[in-house]
């Protein structure tokens, strides 16, 4: 049975009520997402909540809210939030993100999106709901994200390479900007497997690098251990 919980250097996230796991995918996200001048921001489909919990960790002035549709795992957010360090200034909420109408806009949004689109759809429902894009999908993001970002905002997420050309049509389509872009291998000769994207209203310069998890030779790349370090245990 795998564990209930990961623990990383100054929070713990339990997952055992989400469908989806602490993971690398989530994890890279909540590390790279550019936090600079934000003061609020919104993680959609937080799951566990472990993104919103980083990036809290990684502002200290942000006011930090986390959207979540499913009720178990929306809980399970509220207990890791209340838990960490940074609970007081930030919130968990329950509902359908297309639904979601603050007051107030945000700097940042990000989200690690569901993403097997065509894949076989699993009998769970739960799982079903954080796997897959039929609850929230690209076009649903981008559009409702363009009303509740500031002019100035930056929206970042991850996705497999699989379903690049959906999503970027879907941004091209609404009117977004790509800023920045991260190509993520496992290792030199492999595949690239993940995008980390960066989204803006208005056109900026244009950044493209490469990060590889790990090293040819082994061991993990100085540059992901960079990236990390601040939340695995296992970098010093």
């Amino acid at each position: 049975m795998s564990n209930t919980y990961f623990k990383f250097k100054q929070f713990t996230i339990h997952h055992d009520r989400c469908a989806m796991k602490v993971g690398t995918d989530g994890v890279l996200l909540g590390a790279w997402a550019s936090v600079r001048d934000a003061r609020r921001i919104l993680d959609v489909g937080t799951g566990s909540g472990l993104i919103a919990i980083q990036l809290a960790q990684r502002s200290p002035e942000a006011q930090v809210t986390a959207i979540e549709i499913d009720a178990a795992a929306a809980g399970q957010a509220q207990e890791n939030v209340a838990r960490s360090p940074w609970g007081e200034r930030m919130e968990v909420v329950c509902m359908d993100f297309g639904a979601y109408s603050p007051q107030e806009k945000f700097d940042l949004i990000v989200s690690n999106l569901p993403y097997f689109v065509d894949a076989l759809r699993s009998p769970d429902a739960q799982r079903r709901m954080a796997r897959h894009t039929e609850g929230l999908n690209y076009e649903v993001l981008f559009r409702h994200s363009s009303e509740l970002l500031a002019e100035d905002g930056r929206l970042a997420i991850i996705i497999p390479t699989e379903v690049e050309e959906l999503a970027l049509g879907s941004a091209f389509t609404q009117g977004w900007f790509l800023a920045r872009r991260t190509n993520v291998y496992t290792k030199p000769g492999k595949k690239c497997r993940r995008l980390l994207l960066e989204f803006r209203k208005k056109p900026v310069p244009y950044v493209s690098t490469d990060l590889y998890i790990e090293r040819a030779e082994g061991g993990y790349s100085e540059d992901y251990v960079a990236l990390t370090r601040d939340f695995y245990l296992r970098f010093p």
